[in-house]
């Protein structure tokens, strides 16, 4: 149980990280570059790499839209938690579940039981109440956590996938896409470095080794997680995505003062319902 709510400290870490880097006037690209560095090296010294096993038919067709992915996903969540707060944005990741689930059936012909159907239909209208904007909101702010759960979404269709492959394993998987995503972030902060004249900075250099400590965190603890509850993956399944969105809306609403409107309430209530739903499913398929 340890792992699991370490895993959960440092997902919403993160997000409490780019609420207050915002407040220093940092760049993103340059935290998100800074993180996939700390990120990679971390899961070089942690998990067991193999990098013998990789050839040239490696999925690379899977690994290639990750590295272009994951640094552009994790942008927008920046952009997303700047502009709509924690609260939604964690909400929105962690409802981008439903992404997969859609992508198994209606790609992968996986058969739905009554409780996973329960769980979509609940699900899509907490989405679109935990998105729904005041009328003095520009509407391309909202547009953020959208694009956040959308791509979370894809990511994590496309990171299933590569779990299923056995020739390499998943550990070597994860750091090649990371040195990627490192290299994809490299050129645009080298572009931001020429032709916008922007500057590295020490601040944006520390706020990405934190970036990349939780994200390397939630990743080790979350593996670990699931090797301590081999026997019931469904447990960590549903306690570190509802996990993630009480803690997130208890860290936006108390500590950072988010306002939220009864809609908004009530689609975080109703996510938590539709998480319970897609977690049956797992244990009476």
């Amino acid at each position: 149980m340890l792992y699991l709510l370490l895993s959960i400290f440092c997902s919403v870490s993160v997000g409490v990280i780019f609420k207050i880097a915002r407040t220093h006037n940092v760049s993103s690209g340059q935290v998100v570059g800074f993180n996939y560095i700390f990120a990679l090296l971390l899961s070089y010294l942690f998990f067991p790499v193999d990098f013998t096993v990789l050839n040239t038919s490696s999925p690379w067709e899977i690994y290639l839209p990750l590295m272009v992915m994951l640094p552009s996903v994790f942008l927008v969540l920046a952009l997303s938690i700047r502009h709509v707060g924690i609260v939604r944005t964690d909400a929105a990741q962690r409802l981008s579940l439903f992404i997969p689930i859609l992508a198994a059936w209606l790609i992968f012909k996986e058969e739905f039981n009554a409780y996973k159907i329960l769980g979509l239909c609940i699900g899509l209208p907490a989405l679109a109440l935990i998105l729904s904007k005041k009328a003095d909101k520009p509407a391309k702010e909202w547009a953020y956590p959208a694009l956040v759960l959308v791509g979370f979404g894809v990511i994590d269709t496309l990171f299933k996938q590569i779990a299923l492959i056995k020739t390499v394993p998943y550990t070597t998987s994860l750091v090649i896409i990371f040195f990627g995503a490192l290299v994809i972030t490299v050129l645009a902060v080298c572009y931001e470095l020429i032709f916008l004249k922007k500057k590295l900075s020490l601040m944006n250099f520390a706020y990405g080794a934190l970036v990349g400590i939780f994200n390397f965190g939630n990743i080790l603890f979350y593996l670990k997680a699931h090797k301590a509850f081999a026997e019931n993956p469904s447990t960590v399944f549903a306690a570190m995505n509802m996990g993630v969105i009480v803690l997130g809306s208890l860290v936006g609403i108390i500590i950072f003062k988010e306002k939220l409107s009864g809609r908004n309430y009530t689609g975080i209530a109703l996510a938590l319902v539709a998480i319970v739903f897609i977690t049956l499913s797992q244990i009476y398929k």
